[in-house]
């Protein structure tokens, strides 16, 4: 943790605790670096699922190019809390009503999912004479034997909800383009501007290279085969972040040298990509303090204050979230401090159920005592916006934003 961060949750009394904190400061410096490390022709867009908290948006504005949203709800939120951002508008759902804000947002790219979706979306645009909007075609690609066998998460080279297959992204862009001297039905509304595949998140840069050159080398294909000029190619989200070693970091410089040659391949065409986890997981951190410490048929279990109704992270992921101990030197009560002795210890939440685990079995709690404070590192993205709160309806916990 940031010394900023430690000095922060030590002046907290214990009932401002559970509380989220971020360090503004860390994550524009962060997202900074990201940015330097991308060539000219790249964009960087941040996925606002991933954390959409308005001071984190806000923080991040100098350093991206855009925010991609994938509802009308983050639609909204992310128009008012960076209003001059543009906008890319994804997500498999679409409702006529979220494409109809979207298109009166001025909403800045369309990933499109599915042949109906370009339907729905000319005919919103029917009602609005004049206006038209650029299109990528999102489309499920196959890819290399093997190539996402070992991700967490898999949108795409599988059956998925997401994107078109690639023969209906053909008949896609015919209803776009017609056959190259006039327009197709649909495009004199809709401008195609290239395509979009994010197919997997939890990529090292070598990976999300080797994935990003098959989706330039199709998309390519796909633009000389129907005659339209390639402007432009999304390849997704996805860098890798290891909640195992949280000092291993994805090599934006290596990912950033690739793309490079990779365009140097196609001049004239821009890359975009659209991190979220990657860029915020790091910025914020997750405090609470410890209630009891317990032992159950020779295992240590430490209750903390909050639980996974605040983080779901660990238990979506099933991994041990990292943490550091703040150790309180204080115990005003006249009874034995419990303190973990066994060596290690599962951290639990409040929840009455056996799920609510933020940490099993973990070596850094050897010796624990009640009232200590645990601060739980890369809180920072899919974290509170993504828990159940209301379960047993515990307070929720405090959000403090240091260096904004």
């Amino acid at each position: 943790m940031t010394e900023t961060v430690r000095r922060h949750v030590a002046a907290l009394v214990p009932d401002a605790l559970p509380a989220y904190v971020y360090d503004l400061a860390a994550l524009r410096a962060h997202a900074a670096a990201v940015r330097a490390a991308l060539p000219e022709r790249v964009e960087l867009y941040y996925a606002a699922k991933a954390n959409p908290e308005a001071p984190v948006l806000a923080a991040l504005r100098d350093a991206v190019d855009g925010y991609e949203v994938s509802s009308g709800g983050e639609l909204a939120h992310v128009r008012a809390a960076v209003p001059d951002a543009p906008l890319a508008f994804g997500g498999p759902g679409k409702t006529t009503a979220e494409i109809a804000a979207a298109v009166d947002a001025g909403v800045h790219r369309w990933h499109v999912e599915s042949e109906q979706e370009l339907h729905r979306l000319d005919a919103v645009l029917a009602d609005r004479p004049g206006t038209v909007v650029d299109v990528l075609l999102r489309v499920n690609l196959p890819v290399a034997t093997g190539a996402l066998d070992a991700v967490a998460l898999a949108m795409g080279g599988r059956p998925t909800p997401f994107g078109l297959d690639p023969d209906r992204a053909e008949e896609c862009v015919r209803l776009l383009t017609g056959d190259g001297a006039d327009p197709g039905p649909l495009g004199r509304r809709l401008r195609l501007r290239g395509v979009h595949a994010h197919l997997a998140s939890g990529l090292a840069a070598a990976e999300q290279l080797a994935v990003a050159e098959q989706i330039v080398t199709w998309s390519a294909a796909l633009a000389e085969r129907h005659g339209f000029p390639l402007a432009e190619v999304n390849v997704g989200g996805g860098m890798a972040v290891d909640y195992d070693d949280p000092a291993s970091r994805f090599d934006w410089t290596a990912f950033g040298e690739g793309l490079a040659k990779l365009l140097d391949a196609h001049p004239g065409l821009t890359l975009r990509i659209e991190p979220g986890r990657a860029l915020t997981a790091y910025c914020g951190w997750y405090a609470t303090e410890v209630l009891d410490v317990k032992q159950s048929h020779g295992e240590d279990f430490a209750v903390v204050r909050g639980g996974t109704h605040h983080l779901r992270t660990p238990a979506t992921r099933g991994h041990s979230q990292p943490f550091e101990v703040l150790p309180v030197d204080a115990w005003p009560h006249p009874w034995p401090r419990p303190a973990v002795g066994t060596g290690r210890a599962t951290l639990a939440g409040q929840l009455c159920t056996p799920k609510d685990v933020l940490a099993r079995a973990a070596s850094g709690a050897d010796g624990l005592r009640a009232a200590d404070r645990v601060l739980f590192a890369m809180a920072g993205a899919y974290a509170w916006n993504i828990s159940h709160h209301e379960f047993l309806m515990h307070p929720r916990p405090g959000f403090h934003y240091l260096g904004s």
